[in-house]
């Protein structure tokens, strides 16, 4: 028998932004793929091992103030403006486009984060807001040291590949990709030119979430901004820009325990 008889049935399953959770505080606009914060769903609390997947936008000299985080690999993924990141293990850092983030909260860590930008355009100073996606997964292993993580992908991007950003995967340990605490999971992106694809991952689950522009999936259909697409024991579809558009890929083996 052909051992692809004995796949399972690909599971897909469309999530439209309209279907996202939505926390506006003024200063801040944040749309929720999973429940979070006071939004709970018991039906939508993960896919896979991600647990959060938070766009948000950020209005200028405001952003978040210090709090903890403990057992958790968070990626910051900053699409436009800039953050500036604060911890208690001392770390200070600009995040900005094309710079892959990681922080690994392990026994717990306090940060912070702020839109501190400002831009000089002549004789006149214009504030920015700051845009990114922030996601969290599962630590493979509970009580870490702290830590932190960036890289500068940007010319990787630029090929209009699908480039890995973070990843635990031994096959990613080539040292192209910040680390996460994490053997099963692995975060790609691909910036994208109209007509340009790339293909999705082959892994028990996948996680594509559009943040810009608007892609054909195969055999799915068109996806807008803030869609995303969860598959299940599938992969190999081919992601089709018809704008200049923007995605981030999870790539997973594993899902977390109900």
């Amino acid at each position: 028998m052909d051992a692809g008889q004995n796949r399972p049935v690909p599971i897909v399953d469309l999530r439209p932004a309209t279907e996202r959770f939505a926390t506006d505080f003024g200063w801040l606009d944040s749309h929720h793929s999973f429940s979070f914060g006071r939004h709970y769903d018991p039906d939508n609390t993960h896919f896979g091992l991600l647990l959060v997947s938070n766009d948000d936008v950020v209005r200028p000299g405001t952003g978040f103030e210090t709090h903890p985080h403990r057992d958790m690999e968070i990626v910051t993924w900053v699409l436009e403006g800039s953050l500036v990141h604060q911890d208690s293990t001392g770390r200070t850092g600009v995040i900005y486009p094309g710079l892959a983030q990681r922080m690994s909260a392990g026994t717990g860590i306090l940060h912070s984060e702020k839109n501190d930008s400002w831009t000089l355009t002549g004789e006149e100073q214009h504030a920015d807001p700051v845009h990114f996606v922030q996601m969290w997964v599962l630590p493979d292993e509970r009580g870490i040291t702290p830590g932190y993580e960036q890289l500068d992908i940007n010319d990787e991007l630029a090929t209009g590949r699908l480039v890995t950003v973070a990843s635990g995967m031994t096959k990613h340990s080539d040292g192209r990709a910040i680390g996460i605490q994490q053997k099963d999971a692995a975060l790609h992106a691909a910036r994208l030119q109209p007509g340009h694809h790339v293909e999705l991952p082959d892994a028990r689950f996948v996680h594509l979430y559009v943040a810009r522009g608007v892609v054909d999936i195969e055999g799915v259909g068109a996806l807008d901004a803030g869609d995303s697409l969860r598959l299940t024991d599938g992969g190999g579809m081919r992601v089709r820009a018809r704008t200049a558009a923007e995605v981030l890929v999870w790539e997973m083996a594993s899902a977390r325990d109900a």
